[in-house]
């Protein structure tokens, strides 16, 4: 608890309680099932410091929560190319919270077929699923 006195209209859990009513939710073991096929793209949406400190799912794509609308937009010059409409998308993040709203924000940007992973990277942790390390760039050199 924050020492803070004062309320809000709304709060972040309440949020991504709203945002996970109004889209797909998938198990650990629906993902773990449609990981492979060609047209799922599994996102991985926490921050590349957690991907860092925690590894991540094997075979995904890496699109922060601040930067997805962004890289999901063609006519953005942050547009990702593993974007596109005629994709299936899963999200995950690390407790399912923010993969929700970003899965929402999706939706709401024109993409049909969008998801995410009901306790996130937690549950998959949990549930002793195949993870990776993914190691730290060195961008001394930048």
């Amino acid at each position: 608890m924050t020492d803070a006195d004062f309320d809000l209209d709304q709060r972040a859990w309440g949020l991504a309680e709203a945002a996970d009513a109004a889209v797909e939710s998938v198990t650990v073991d629906v993902l773990d099932a449609e990981r492979g096929r060609d047209d799922v793209v599994v996102l991985d949406i926490r921050d590349i410091r957690e991907v860092w400190i925690e590894g991540s799912i094997p075979d995904v794509e890496h699109a922060p929560r601040g930067m997805v609308e962004f890289w999901a937009d063609p006519e953005t010059t942050y547009y990702k190319d593993f974007f596109h409409p005629e994709n299936r998308y899963v999200l995950y993040c690390n407790e399912g919270g923010r993969s929700a709203l970003a899965a929402e924000r999706l939706e709401a940007m024109g993409y049909p077929d969008v998801a995410h992973l009901e306790g996130g990277f937690t549950a998959w942790q949990d549930a002793d699923k195949p993870t990776v390390d993914v190691p730290q760039k060195d961008y001394a050199g930048r």
